[in-house]
């Protein structure tokens, strides 16, 4: 099937962004950058989730039923990088609540976590 491949892995990062977020968001690590997306949010976890997956279901079968052309392909792949790149700032996140933790406990852990940034 065609871009079967691309589509399940967009699906994919698409449910990681959502569970990282709900992550971040609760534990006060960060805030939903999407104004919309943080109003349902509001409405509870398990509705943030639900969006999402209808949304990269929604998108999932468009491009799997008519994403037949070039504009189809080159979207997923432009959707891809966005996505990988979201990834990244949830690396990012991550190591910052690592940094915020660890700097209690362990006063050399932020100099190490810089490092590792640096080298991302």
């Amino acid at each position: 099937m065609h871009l079967f491949r691309e589509v399940f892995l967009l699906f994919s990062l698409n449910i990681l962004d959502a569970i990282l977020t709900i992550i971040w968001v609760r534990t006060g690590v960060a805030s939903e950058g999407n104004a919309l997306m943080a109003r349902v949010m509001e409405e509870g976890d398990l509705a943030f989730l639900g969006v999402k997956i209808l949304m990269g279901t929604l998108v999932a079968v468009v491009i799997l039923r008519w994403g037949n052309g070039k504009l189809a392909k080159y979207g997923v792949a432009l959707a891809l990088a966005v996505y990988i790149s979201v990834m990244g700032i949830h690396l990012l996140t991550f190591l910052t609540a690592i940094d915020q933790t660890y700097s209690v406990i362990s006063p050399r852990m932020p100099q190490m976590l810089q490092f590792a940034r640096a080298a991302l």
